[in-house]
Order: C-alpha cells, then structure tokens, then sequence
C-alpha cells in the first residue's frame, strides 16, 4: 500500500509516518516507482505506536516494542527490552500517583481549614 492509504488505516497523516521514517521506527521501502511502500506488518507497527502513545508513552518508548515486532515476534510486548520499559514506566506511574496523592492531601487539609469540614468527605476520596 502507498503512504496515503497507510495513514487512512492507521488514523494518522502521511506527515507523521514520514516523521516515523526519519526516526527509524517505520522502514522507508521504494517501488520501482519511487513511492513509499508499506504492508500490514508495517500498519502494525503504527498500531503499537500509537496505543503506546495513547497510554503515555513517549515515541522513543516504543522503539524496543517496533524492535521486537520487526524481529518476528506476535506481539511487540514479548521481548526482555520492552518489558523492561513497562517496568519503568509503571515506575514512572507509582511515583506520579504518590506525588498527586500527597498534593491531594494537602489540598485536603487545607480546605478542612478552611471550611471546617472533613477534606476525605467533601472531595470524595478515602485515605490510603
């Protein structure tokens, strides 16, 4: 398939996969004709990216998951290098989740000062 038609089923514009091409996640093959040319294994490495991306992971993220797929693998989360970035990122995830829950107890503790009332109750949450 031509790049167009790529970006059609992808849900995405021909100026990102061109933008993939540069940084080496999406092959750059030639028809004797001089276009782009893509196949499915190519239409799912885009999948991966984006749900990748639409999980919070930034494009560089999801090299070790292309890798894995380009090396003939199912699944682009079966390979040690892309297990190790689901490892960092729900590292990444904890600490963010630890620090908004000690923002929300500030915020917490500041409204029950001054409203009087009892912060776990007025902002629907329960403590930890």
């Amino acid at each position: 398939m031509r790049i167009g038609e790529l970006a059609a089923r992808a849900g995405t514009t021909t100026r990102t996969l061109r933008y993939y091409e540069t940084r080496g996640l999406l092959p750059a093959r030639r028809g004797g004709n001089g276009y782009r040319t893509y196949d499915e294994d190519d239409l799912k490495l885009l999948r991966q990216i984006r749900t990748l991306q639409d999980f919070g992971f930034d494009l560089e993220e999801t090299r070790p998951f292309v890798e894995c797929l380009r090396a003939g693998h199912e699944e682009g989360d079966t390979c040690p290098a892309s297990i190790g970035v689901y490892r960092r990122k729900l590292d990444e995830l904890d600490s963010l989740i630890g620090e908004l829950q000690a923002v929300r107890a500030k915020i917490g503790a500041r409204l029950a000062l001054v409203d009087g009332t009892d912060p776990m109750c007025e902002l629907g949450g329960h403590e930890q």
